[in-house]
């Protein structure tokens, strides 16, 4: 059987850890080539070279911060220069920066959330577009939080991660016509991820963990395996949606 996506070539920003690094692996055991951006989480010698042995090609990694214009032009530049057109584009950046109530809340931190989650997916798309592929592959992360408004001090975030679900569905109409499909992901509680081991405390995930019918927390490969069903061809008729993956916690 021919693997999932042979011969195609996936960007995943934020691919050094998590559910980056997880969506990463799970592409390049469909046979994908693999690009990925990373800010703080360099990949390291053991991800590359399972990369690389599921791929059959080398990873191309390169540092980014993903608010700034002018690196995320350059690093696009590399990246086709690199590895060619992209079939599939995974939007992963993104974060809290820190918990705070709104009336605690300065200006500064409020946009700070914006650019990271917003701004970035907006960059990144926008100059990835010429050169992603028609019938090519968009799947933004977004967050549980974004249908719920988040746990207490994640206003910020949670409004971030609700425009990515806007940002989706209107992006999904404009590239219908190159047969490009729009699609977000909503991740509910995942473990083993940095937002998770910097932002809550070991009482409130033993409680969250709780609250999930499914009896469990989630894991990277969880959302990994659905962003592969989304890049694949098994897919083309499904863009503007969100998917939820929380185990039964919320349903949308």
């Amino acid at each position: 059987m021919t693997p999932l996506l042979d011969g195609k070539t996936a960007l995943i920003t934020g691919g050094g850890t998590g559910i980056g690094r997880a969506i990463a692996l799970e592409f390049a055991k469909a046979g994908a080539k693999i690009a990925v951006t990373y800010r703080t989480h360099t990949p390291d010698d053991g991800f590359r070279a399972q990369v690389e042995e599921f791929s059959a090609s080398p990873l191309v990694a390169h540092a980014l911060d993903a608010t700034s214009e002018d690196e995320v032009v350059a690093t696009l530049q590399a990246v086709h220069r690199a590895v060619g057109e992209l079939d599939v584009l995974v939007n992963n950046v993104g974060g809290l920066v820190q918990r705070s109530p709104v009336a605690d809340m300065d200006f500064g931190l409020w946009r700070q959330v914006m650019a990271l989650n917003v701004d970035s997916t907006f960059l990144m798309t926008h100059h990835a577009l010429p050169i992603l592929n028609d019938g090519g592959r968009i799947i933004n992360i977004a967050s549980l939080a974004g249908r719920t408004g988040g746990h207490p001090g994640a206003t910020a975030y949670a409004t971030a991660k609700a425009a990515i679900f806007g940002f989706t569905r209107g992006l999904a109409k404009e590239l219908a016509p190159s047969c490009i499909t729009v699609n977000a992901l909503a991740p509910g509680f995942i473990e083993d991820t940095p937002f998770h081991d910097t932002f809550t405390t070991a009482a409130s995930k033993a409680a969250t963990v709780q609250s999930i019918p499914a009896g469990r927390a989630g894991k990277p490969a969880d959302v990994a395996g659905a962003a592969l069903w989304l890049a694949g061809g098994l897919s083309e008729f499904v863009t503007g949606t969100v998917i939820d993956i929380n185990g039964g916690q919320y349903f949308g």
